[in-house]
């Protein structure tokens, strides 16, 4: 008898630590964005793609595309979503160069039509995670725009997308 309970004991424990911790999803929002550390020229790579990238939106962690995304991205900065975003042809090498070494590896990361993803925030894992997000919790003045994760992702900046850290101006934690 003990035995039986000791083992539907452990059978409870190990489903509740599966459930708990695949609720908070963070196989998925945790990407990494890079395996090691970077070397003095990788951080000063960094460094000019947040600078130049933050000027108008978040600095993206570059494991949310892969490479063909980033190529295309970079080519095309003179109109990067309405926007001129071209950068001194040395800059965009250094800064193309330090996306494509941490891009994804996942090359079946696609928009939601299967072709190549530009916005990440079109592709199908972003659109499945923020299915349940309101529109108007987006327009709001506080976010703006779905494309905003510092709004609700606390520690986006960090490359850490976990639920448990998210906060949703004027609406409070997310449940």
């Amino acid at each position: 008898m003990k035995t039986l309970w000791k083992v539907s004991l452990a059978a409870a424990l190990l489903v509740g630590g599966v459930y708990l911790y695949a609720d908070d999803d963070e196989m998925e929002h945790a990407r990494p964005t890079q395996s090691k550390p970077l070397s003095k020229q990788d951080q000063s790579a960094a460094a000019l793609y947040k600078k130049e990238c933050r000027a108008c939106h978040m600095a993206y962690q570059p494991s949310f595309l892969p490479k063909r995304s980033w190529d295309k991205t970079m080519n095309r900065l003179d109109n990067h979503f309405g926007t001129d975003a071209t950068m001194d042809p040395a800059d965009t090498k250094t800064v193309k160069n330090y996306l494509m070494t941490y891009a994804s590896t996942n090359d079946r990361i696609t928009d939601m039509r299967g072709g190549v993803a530009l916005r990440i925030s079109q592709t199908s894992h972003f659109v499945r995670e923020h299915r349940e997000i309101s529109k108007k919790m987006i327009t709001q003045s506080a976010v703006k725009s779905i494309a905003n994760c510092n709004a609700c992702h606390t520690k986006a900046e960090a490359g850490s997308y976990r639920e448990r850290e998210i906060n949703i101006p004027n609406y409070g934690r997310w449940e």
